[in-house]
């Protein structure tokens, strides 16, 4: 029974296939309609049921409308946030003991997104697009930040804590009181005399001297980008003591101490001591350029998955018309097999032709879909918002012929050398490397430091003077010279003059006035000079540091020169894509416009009675892919003006966007060693 239905499904197909050119040869052969009949309809030959099938013209794809030249674009300035981390000491001595505040990020999308909401639709135009995606762009968000921490780099290089020497000032002081009982074995040593008589009690030895002192420090030092270092201190003290021999008690020393000492050879002029602060500088500017770089990229892909989205909608548009016609040409197709004007196998091919172009429809909403959501990820912070839940994108910018690029390949790349944010990196670079191998080999020399110091010392405070006056001994002319009662000399010999001993005091007070006048005055000054060197034997330090700068900056070199070959490339691809898709949209154009005219001829035809349906449909499927084609065509010749601007680094100056606080980026070329100088005579 399985063979019987096989050979009968065989021999049905067979005599299908060999009918249907039966039955197209008399549709081709059908007479045609008198003159103003209502619509054409197709012919049955002979034999077959005598109910005409009315054919329709299938629906046609219209493609958008174009304009001239691309739309005008509003002047726009990025900023790039706070890039000021230092804080003046004057007028408000506390700044400097408080930290900026850095503002927390955004992460909410702008207002403006929600302004063009209308309908749970998002009328969005390109140049809202670019304004959405400088204003929400995470890419932008996130770069924005890397000026500012090369700020914050700077700042530490100029405050020379990441260097050899401090320049920020700095003021020390210090303040100290002390009392002390000290115990001393022999009092005449310690300048204390005698303690007590021969008759003092045993509980009051070993003397005991008291001691009062109170000590205050200040300091102050400086060093300069020539390698300068200056010193100031200030010692002043205020002490007293038991001890009777000190001149003046309580006494006051000030103590003045200028130093100042100054490289010869290592460390000695403004590069190795400022190289830090002259390398952040060019660092914030490599910053500063590689946001713009992030901001040119970011431009450049707003604006082309914005045109992604408009040949995606339109794509779609395309298959819908194309299923439409598959759908016409089904149920055509089925109603003249139902009457018997057509073989089942025709209706077979229609509905598999249905079912293909279907599934491509639903591919071109898929990616659709996902173009839309790509352009919401490029101009929204939080595309999960409550307002864009089901939003759909509608492009109102309509599709434009750019205007051709009237420009040599050696005069585009010109203009990329002076505007390409990454020459400009390299070139900054480049610079870094040179200053290194400056410092680097002022580091190779031995250490000669010249040093001066300048001290004066004054001293003040109570003067104490006694005056004694004992009795005056002189020779007794009545007393024997021996005494014999006792078989000495006499003891009588000689005897005071006065009986009476006296001692008086005299007190000069004084104090912290005369110890700072006389140290003023440079009473007692000292100066002092030293020159001391320093040889490193082997100096492998600093040989390994300059080696490292020379091959740095041969890499550098060898960067700059990979960088440059880089922007030619990218350029003369940039051109050569631009011109090709400048001619594939006049040949996409001119197939067609002789699709146009062939579907048009057949149209006619098939209302004379001298076409089919199924023809129509096929040159109209052919005109669909025509104009579905050129649409492509002219997307991707939008897309690569798009490239060849970001090829140029002209990308902001045709989007009219300025960034605030970011080099124009007109920087001179640099000769590299072993390239030809241009400018050189």
């Amino acid at each position: 029974m399985r063979r019987f239905m096989h050979a009968a499904v065989a021999l049905f197909l067979a005599g299908s296939l060999a009918g249907t050119p039966l039955y197209a040869q008399g549709q081709n052969n059908a007479p045609a309609p008198p003159p103003g009949s209502a619509a054409p309809t197709s012919q049955a030959p002979a034999g077959a049921p005598a109910n005409p099938v009315q054919v329709q013209t299938p629906p046609q794809y219209k493609p958008p409308t174009e304009q001239q030249g691309p739309p005008p674009s509003p002047a726009r300035t990025v900023p790039l946030g706070p890039t000021k981390f230092s804080r003046p000491a004057f007028p408000d001595i506390t700044a400097p003991y408080r930290g900026v505040q850095i503002p927390e990020p955004n992460l909410t999308n702008t207002p403006r997104i929600d302004q063009l909401i209308q309908n749970g639709k998002l009328m969005l135009s390109l140049e809202d697009a670019i304004s959405l995606g400088l204003e929400n762009n995470l890419g932008i968000s996130v770069e924005r930040y890397q000026p500012m921490l090369d700020e914050a780099n700077l700042l530490l290089a100029q405050s020379g804590r990441n260097g050899l020497l401090n320049f920020d000032p700095t003021f020390t002081s210090s303040f100290s009181l002390q009392q002390q009982n000290a115990v001393f074995n022999n009092p005449f040593f310690a300048g204390v005399g005698s303690f007590g008589t021969s008759g003092t009690p045993k509980a009051t030895l070993p003397p005991i001297i008291y001691n009062h002192s109170f000590t205050a420090d200040f300091g102050y030092t400086q060093n300069f980008h020539t390698g300068t270092q200056a010193s100031v201190t200030l010692d002043m003290q205020r002490a007293s003591t038991s001890i009777a021999s000190d001149l003046f008690n309580p006494y006051v020393q000030s103590t003045m101490t200028v130093q100042l000492t100054q490289p010869l050879l290592n460390g000695f002029g403004r590069l190795p001591n400022t190289r830090y602060i002259i390398e952040a500088k060019n660092t914030v500017k490599i910053g500063e350029s590689q946001f713009r770089q992030q901001v040119i990229s970011a431009v450049t892909q707003v604006a082309h998955d914005y045109w992604e989205l408009v040949y995606a909608r339109e794509a779609v548009k395309v298959e819908q018309v194309t299923v439409a016609a598959d759908q016409q040409l089904y149920e055509n197709n089925k109603k003249q097999e139902q009457i018997g004007t057509m073989a089942p196998l025709d209706v077979i091919d229609a509905q598999s032709q249905l079912a293909t172009d279907q599934q491509a429809l639903v591919q071109a909403q898929t990616t659709q879909l996902l173009d839309q959501t790509n352009l919401l990820i490029d101009i929204t912070k939080d595309p999960l918002a409550a307002p864009l839940q089901g939003v759909e994108i509608i492009p109102t910018t309509p599709i434009y012929n750019p205007e051709p690029a009237d420009i040599s390949l050696d005069d585009a790349v010109k203009v990329a050398i002076r505007n390409r944010p990454e020459i400009e990196q390299a070139e900054l670079n480049l610079k870094n490397a040179g200053i290194e191998i400056k410092a680097t080999k002022n580091g190779l020399l031995p250490q000669l430091n010249l040093s001066g110091e300048y001290q004066a010392v004054g001293l003040g405070g109570v003067e104490t003077k006694t005056l004694t006056t004992s009795a005056i001994i002189g020779p007794n002319p009545l007393a024997p010279i021996w005494d014999t009662t006792v078989g000495a000399p006499s003891t009588t010999l000689f005897e005071p003059l006065t009986g009476t001993v006296s001692s008086q005091k005299f007190v000069f007070p004084g104090g912290m006035g005369d110890a700072l006048n006389r140290m003023i005055l440079g009473k007692a000054p000292l100066f002092a000079g030293t020159i001391s060197l320093t040889l490193p034997i082997r100096n492998r330090a600093a040989q390994a540091a300059y080696a490292t700068a020379e091959i740095t900056k041969r890499q550098e070199e060898a960067s700059y020169m990979q960088t440059r070959a880089s922007i030619i490339q990218g350029v003369r691809q940039a051109l050569i894509v631009l011109e090709q898709d400048r001619a594939a949209v006049a040949a996409a154009e001119q197939a067609r416009i002789y699709n146009q005219q062939s579907y048009d001829d057949e149209v006619k035809k098939l209302q004379l009675g001298t076409s089919t349906a199924f023809t129509v449909v096929q040159k109209q499927q052919l005109l669909t892919a025509a104009e579905g084609t050129e649409l492509r065509d002219r997307i991707n010749l939008i897309q690569a003006e798009l490239a060849f601007q970001q090829a140029e680094g002209t990308t902001l100056q045709n989007h009219n966007i300025s960034i605030q606080g970011v080099m124009s980026g007109n920087t001179k070329p640099l000769n590299i060693p072993g390239t030809p100088d241009k400018t050189a005579p």
